[in-house]
């Protein structure tokens, strides 16, 4: 049976529903799932660190998922965009890093990210998003920011709820041109919702994305299949 692998980070905070590390945000979409944790690979690691050892095991676990017969890879942190590349090019199978991929496909996109400082322009440029897309990260220290990149295994979801909602209101004021949202972290749709009340903009993340690609791929299989 397919599946959609996705490549986690090594964490221990909580995942609620709609968090890409949670199975059910999976099951309410009626897609399997099978998750390959690579070890070592911390938020810290990869969101300020961007450690460049741990790509080889991001590319040997994408590898097994595709050998046990993954139709999509998908990795458990936006910041991975940099990585699409090499593990695009490790694999026969579709490979979405990160919900950064999508934001050239609206015509005025504005990222909101756990990190701004982290979220470099080779990052962003890697991620093929426009030149000039405004970022808005949260506040840096705030609920959200310190429990997520600190790995500790507690965290406030309504507190969270507030920090990522301001980031987007903050963003909006700042540039009320802009059409799009796109969430930058794989823990931002449990907020969604709340995030396209509070600002009147359609919010796009990675579980949008996938769930788009899910039905792509396997329309494309289904389609390639010998009729009887």
């Amino acid at each position: 049976m397919s599946f959609l692998g996705l490549l986690m980070l090594d964490t221990r905070f909580p995942r609620p529903p709609g968090d890409i590390g949670n199975p059910s945000t999976w099951s309410r979409a009626g897609i399997p799932v099978r998750y390959v944790t690579v070890q070592g690979a911390s938020p810290q690691r990869i969101v300020r660190e961007s450690d460049p050892s741990l790509l080889q095991p991001f590319v040997h676990a994408a590898r097994a998922l595709a050998a046990d017969g993954a139709t999509l890879l998908s990795t458990s942190c936006g910041f991975l965009a940099a990585w699409q590349h090499p593990l695009a090019q490790a694999v026969q199978v579709p490979v979405i890093t990160s919900s950064l991929l999508q934001a050239a496909r609206y015509p005025r996109p504005g990222i909101v990210t756990i990190d701004a400082a982290s979220l470099t322009p080779a990052l962003l440029q890697a991620a093929g998003v426009p030149d000039g897309t405004p970022v808005q990260g949260v506040a840096p220290g705030c609920e959200f920011q310190r429990r997520l990149l600190g790995n500790q295994p507690v965290l406030d979801l309504a507190e969270a709820e507030r920090d990522v909602v301001a980031a987007a209101q903050a963003l909006v004021a700042r540039h009320p041109q802009v059409s799009d949202l796109v969430l930058e972290c794989t823990n931002m749709p449990p907020y969604r919702e709340a995030i396209a009340r509070a600002t009147g903009r359609p919010v796009h993340d990675i579980e949008t994305l996938l769930i788009d690609a899910w039905s792509a791929a396997t329309a494309s299989i289904a389609g390639s299949m010998p009729r009887r």
